[in-house]
């Protein structure tokens, strides 16, 4: 049996000792037997003083890039913040915030993907937390893709944002804890903090808990498998399959000849996926209303596939296939206006370059310098590892 560190929290209630204390968490943080963590610790009389919410809200309610709002939670009437509003300053938490507070809970559901936002909101809002002199504990809880593989290039200096807090590859195999045991030492925090590790969780151990979806459009442990490539859509104008019921799994335009994309990125011979031909036509978000043509990623080996070279090719594929109509995001992409959307996912302009340009061998060139960056945060994080697994983190 795997218990996450809210379970473990739980199994020792007198831990908390009545002290007075905040809760950052949100939908997916959830008890082994499935009960939301603020109703749990209220259930056994301990109940926050106050609620953090992350981006889409405490309750996940708000689409992405949709400010949440703040107010009281429904059910327990404890009063609830949100750190993500209309501006970047609302991204982090402030210390005036901890006032008569003196300790924070972090429970959070990562996808582990580096522009997945809350272990920005995690780390972020622990930093206010001490310094305001209040402690805080992590609850950690599993990487969905486990914590074997490590897969892309590490953000680079000048593209740091919201969905690159953090200077290490897409895919990093690590839990929350661990990210916030590498920030912790990044950041020089001298105390003031711990992790609630899990037990019963190795680096290799598959998802076996419900899935709860961590936000909207993440529906399905597929969909988490998918995200670390088919994220970079969302910084171009080609719909990634929000507005459907397969976010992430979809991608297409209504330009698009789903039938010679998806013969094109066959022939690439991509391990692990197969890219079937498919309309759709999503409800919202880009292309609202209209039949786009395109794809879907039929993963058929979890092992093999590589999700983010996956993403990269898609975009290429794209591009290559009509590039007349291909257009990257102009828009801000999370409060950024100064750095394009796919540079702050890709954490350089090198792909953007390569892409735009149809120049094959500068975007070979750039996926083959991820192996030195793979091995070296593999190195920097080898003693920060809470839990243990397999000898080799490289794809």
């Amino acid at each position: 049996m795997m218990l996450t560190g809210l379970d473990r929290l739980l199994l020792a209630p007198g831990e908390l000792g009545g002290r007075s204390f905040a809760l950052l968490a949100h939908g997916a943080s959830v008890t082994l037997e499935g009960e939301p963590a603020h109703l749990a610790l209220v259930r056994r009389g301990m109940t926050p003083r106050l609620l953090l919410g992350p981006e889409h809200g405490y309750h996940g309610i708000e689409q992405d890039m949709v400010p949440a709002e703040g107010g009281r939670e429904p059910w327990t009437g404890v009063p609830t913040i949100s750190l993500y509003g209309d501006g970047e300053d609302s991204l982090r938490a402030v210390p005036e915030m901890f006032e008569g507070i003196d300790l924070l809970l972090i429970d959070l559901q990562d996808v582990g993907s580096r522009y997945y936002t809350y272990a920005a909101t995690a780390v972020w809002a622990a930093e206010a937390a001490l310094q305001a002199e209040c402690e805080v504990w992590l609850l950690d809880r599993p990487n969905p893709l486990g914590g074997v593989v490590v897969e892309g290039p590490t953000l680079k200096a000048g593209f740091e944002s919201f969905v690159g807090a953090f200077r290490m590859p897409v895919r990093h195999g690590l839990t929350v804890g661990e990210i916030f045991r590498l920030e912790a030492r990044r950041r020089r925090w001298s105390g003031g903090w711990q992790v609630w590790a899990m037990e019963g969780w190795r680096r290799d151990t598959p998802w076996r808990r419900p899935w709860v979806a961590p936000s909207p459009n993440m529906p399905s442990l597929m969909t988490a498998a998918v995200y670390p490539g088919m994220c970079l859509l969302e910084a171009s104008e080609l719909s990634e399959g929000r507005g459907t019921t397969r976010p992430f799994e979809l991608a297409g335009a209504p330009w698009i000849d789903p039938v010679g994309l998806s013969e094109r990125l066959n022939l690439r011979g991509l391990p692990g996926v197969r890219f079937l031909p498919v309309y759709f036509r999503p409800q919202f978000q880009k292309h609202a209303g209209v039949a786009c043509g395109g794809l879907q990623l039929v993963v058929s080996d979890l092992q093999a596939f590589r999700p983010l070279r996956v993403g990269v090719e898609v975009l290429a594929a794209f591009r290559e296939s009509s590039p007349s109509e291909f257009r990257w995001r102009e828009a801000p992409y999370e409060f950024v206006s100064d750095v394009p959307a796919i540079d702050l996912l890709t954490g350089d302009d090198r792909c953007r370059r390569a892409i735009e340009g149809g120049d094959r061998e500068a975007l070979d060139r750039w996926l083959a310098s991820w192996e030195r960056d793979e091995a070296a945060f593999v190195e920097e994080r080898r003693d920060l590892l809470l839990y243990e697994g397999p000898g080799s983190y490289l794809a």
